[in-house]
């Protein structure tokens, strides 16, 4: 005999319940954002910044190597789990 399983919405990751879900739209983007600010950060302070200061090219570095796990715990915020 078989059984119907019934069919599957779905998943949201709007909703708190939903830890597997899909991220909002608007943590996708701001994921993206500081994603790209970290890129660019890195390209600008090795390819233009070091010529001028190198401390400055480091620091820049520095705060570029901090984005990334920020940019995770943005894109993963209230998702539960």
């Amino acid at each position: 005999m078989r059984r119907s399983v019934g069919r599957m919405s779905e998943p949201r990751g709007d909703r708190p319940g939903d830890p597997l879900g899909e991220p909002s739209r608007r943590r996708k983007r701001a994921y993206f954002m500081l994603m790209g600010c970290c890129v660019l950060l890195i390209v600008l302070a090795w390819n233009v910044v070091r010529f001028f200061s190198v401390p400055a090219a480091v620091a820049m570095s520095v705060v570029a190597a901090v984005i990334p796990p920020a940019a995770a715990v943005v894109a993963n915020w209230g998702r539960g789990g």
